[in-house]
């Protein structure tokens, strides 16, 4: 009988590990469709856009889901965004909504159960927005100069980590973020120990009680919807010929599409930009 046991605990162990590793990688991807929105408001402009668009679109020839690209806040109603599974921000930064009502239709959006990846210099978008933030997890503070370091991934996994380098080493922008909320679960950081000692108080100072490793990416179930973010990518060269990258991109959509499910907007309850949360 105890011997039964321990095969039947076994097995649940196993189904439940299983079903953790498989999570949001059971895509249905003919039904997914996602819109990928570029505008930049006053300020720093990647380069690294036209890229990042041409590579969402690429993964979406290669896996079979639709893709929108915009750079017109006006896509921002109710009515238009029930049709996408997530909304991409690729190194989106500043001001990209020209109204509150702009605001308020993506906010209602991510209440309904909609999905959300942010990349790169997304954590510099809409910096007066505290809902905003509290999105993100955080918004931008500062970045050395690009150079190489290393990045750890903490959750081997998580479904967005499968495949990665458990320490993975890249050119990039270190981010460090402010006004960080505590609640994203960060499964990738970056070493704070491989960075150049060319401005060592600013690090010390931005870095604040991280001494080693700093969050790099996470994902956060946060007011009804799904968030995935990551702060690397600033390179146009990433989302060209990177294939690990890549790959950190497309299993961050894939995660959040599996996350997902049918939109419900009678779980929307905001009726302004900064209705408080519940």
């Amino acid at each position: 009988m105890n011997r039964l046991i321990g095969v039947f605990v076994s097995a649940v162990l196993v189904f439940l590990l299983t079903a953790r590793i498989g999570q949001g990688q059971d895509v249905n991807w003919k039904k997914v469709k996602v819109l990928v929105y570029t505008k930049n408001g006053k300020g720093y402009v990647h380069d690294n856009i036209a890229s990042a668009v041409q590579c969402i679109q690429k993964l979406g020839t290669q896996h079979g889901f639709s893709v929108d690209a915009s750079d017109q806040p006006t896509v921002f109603t109710e009515e238009n965004l029930k049709q996408y599974t997530l909304l991409i921000f690729p190194s989106t930064n500043n001001d990209v909504f020209d109204t509150d009502a702009q605001r308020l239709a993506f906010r209602r959006y991510i209440e309904a159960g909609g999905g959300f990846v942010g990349i790169h210099s997304v954590m510099g978008t809409e910096r007066n927005w505290t809902w905003f933030k509290r999105m993100l997890g955080g918004t931008f503070a500062w970045h050395p100069k690009f150079q190489k370091f290393k990045i750890d991934v903490l959750d081997t996994r998580h479904p967005s980590m499968q495949g990665l380098p458990k320490t993975w080493e890249k050119e990039d922008e270190f981010y460090f973020t402010k006004n960080m909320s505590p609640g994203p679960t960060v499964i990738m950081a970056n070493d704070l120990t491989s960075l150049n000692q060319d401005e060592p108080e600013k690090v010390k100072m931005f870095g604040g009680s991280y001494t080693e490793l700093y969050p790099s990416a996470w994902y956060y179930n946060f007011d009804g919807g799904y968030t995935w973010c990551t702060t690397l990518g600033h390179a146009k060269t990433d989302y060209e010929s990177d294939a690990t990258f890549i790959k950190h991109i497309f299993q961050g959509i894939r995660y959040v599409a599996g996350q997902v499910k049918k939109l419900d907007y009678s779980k929307a309850y905001a009726d302004s930009r900064d209705t408080p949360i519940r």
